[in-house]
């Protein structure tokens, strides 16, 4: 009885280890492995062995298109009006390896990037052209965000303006007008 406790648990420990070092990838996810703490290799979607104790996965990233909800803000327009205008920011991670060891937080620097482009770009537009163009708004917003994270290993593909919203006050004469101008 005693001779089948030493090999079963030798086989048990054996399968403990194989079961640790299994790693199934999902499809469009990417698994970044670590060995020893430095960076060892990006895994794709399938079936992978790693080293157990050796090596572990350090990040999982999604390589699907992610929707960020971009807050509100209060920005200056050329006109010194001011507005709050919000958005949706729609990015993507290309290269996992760089989004782990590129930049800290991605995500969070994507959504003060768009930020800080959205006033800038509002900054030199006039109130009523804020209205008129948000494709235009949106594109330049893609395209300062495209060209500042692509060392973090992502890629801006869309950007769209939800709300534009100006002051109450500004908002009754913006109507009082509308109404002026129909009668």
């Amino acid at each position: 009885m005693q001779l089948y406790i030493i090999p079963t648990g030798i086989a048990f420990l054996a399968l403990a280890l194989v079961i640790a070092s299994v790693r199934i990838v999902p499809q469009r996810k990417a698994f970044i492995v670590e060995r020893f703490g430095r960076y060892s290799g990006s895994l794709m979607a399938g079936f992978h062995l790693l080293m157990p104790f050796i090596d572990r996965v350090a990040y999982v990233y999604t390589l699907k298109e992610q929707v960020i909800e971009v807050p509100p803000q209060t920005c200056i327009t050329k006109d010194n009006i001011q507005v709050d205008v919000d958005g949706v920011l729609y990015l993507q991670v290309i290269d996992a390896e760089r989004a782990s060891y590129g930049i800290d937080d991605y995500y969070l620097a994507a959504i003060n990037m768009a930020q800080t482009t959205m006033r800038s770009i509002l900054g030199q537009m006039l109130l009523d052209k804020t209205f008129e163009e948000r494709s235009l708004i949106n594109l330049a917003i893609v395209k300062a965000l495209d060209e500042a994270s692509e060392p973090w290993g992502t890629k801006v593909t869309r950007y769209e303006v939800k709300n534009i919203i100006p002051p109450p006050s500004i908002k009754d004469s913006m109507e009082k007008y509308m109404r002026a101008e129909r009668e």
